[in-house]
């Protein structure tokens, strides 16, 4: 069984998340959505939060897991006996940081692959940052994320987050 995991911080979750985990799910048997709680970043949304929402984004998919974690991504792969690492790529300027992460990783333990998704066009302008700054000002952000999260995103900058 071929196990893929997916990590990031999906603070929140968009579209463009979405649409990777889609179609990794159509290429390995099993896909973790891993959800990382990075202590040197500030989170809008908790790590409950973040696991909650892509949980109801991805229900549909039978074969899509979510889970987060802390520590070395190698670890987390090899308690979940995955081999695979899922990364999507919107630019030029992701590859060089996440091909940095592909060797950091490969080196860490060579039996772990990496695999680069280029994002669907539509969303090769999307990031989690854009979001958050588009609907703390109030502004629409349904084609950009699922309404459960423009629902969730209404509600915290609603709260003076």
């Amino acid at each position: 069984m071929s196990i893929a995991v997916y990590p990031g911080s999906f603070d929140p979750v968009t579209f463009g998340h979405l649409d990777v985990v889609e179609r990794g799910a159509k290429v390995f048997d099993r896909v973790i959505v891993a959800v990382l709680q990075n202590r040197s970043k500030s989170p809008l949304f908790t790590i409950e939060e973040r696991v909650a929402l892509l949980k109801k984004t991805t229900f549909h998919l039978p074969n899509v897991e979510v889970d987060s974690f802390n520590g070395l991504l190698i670890d987390y792969m090899h308690s979940k006996n995955a081999k695979a690492i899922i990364k999507g790529l919107r630019a030029v300027s992701d590859f060089e940081y996440e091909m940095q992460m592909a060797l950091i990783n490969k080196n860490l333990d060579p039996s772990i692959e990496t695999f680069f998704m280029m994002t669907n066009t539509q969303y090769s302008f999307l990031s989690s940052s854009i979001v958050k700054e588009i609907a703390k000002y109030g502004a629409p952000v349904g084609d950009l994320v699922p309404k459960v999260v423009e629902e969730a995103l209404r509600l915290k900058f609603q709260q003076g987050e």
